[in-house]
């Protein structure tokens, strides 16, 4: 499943759309089998939605499918883990809290 801090970053869909990055942020996990009904569940959004950009993605050479019966099994393919890990990786700079920068420090008072 999804670390907190990708949610975070990604709420906002400032930079990424937030359902496709969290099917790739999701793909990274090899430690499982993902399919499309299980990337549609942890991205959070439909089936379909789901196949179609996973149907994207194998265009593009990011991702690989087998099918198993009725069901297809889905991972990344060399290419699309370094992509994975690229988008990993900015959303880890963009969860980093910026450090304040120092406050002047008040002068003090003129006495009269």
């Amino acid at each position: 499943m999804l670390n907190k801090s990708f949610v975070a970053a990604i709420n906002g869909n400032i930079l990424f759309k937030n359902k496709q990055l969290k099917i790739l942020l999701a793909l990274r996990d090899g430690s499982q089998s993902w399919y499309i009904s299980t990337l549609a569940k942890a991205a959070d959004t439909t089936y379909v939605h789901a196949c179609n950009f996973i149907s994207a993605c194998e265009t593009m050479g990011i991702v690989e499918s087998e099918r198993h019966g009725k069901i297809k099994q889905v991972r990344l393919t060399p290419k699309g883990a370094k992509v994975a890990d690229m988008l990993a990786g900015a959303v880890s700079v963009l969860n980093e809290k910026t450090v304040a920068e120092p406050q002047p420090k008040p002068q003090p008072e003129q006495q009269k």
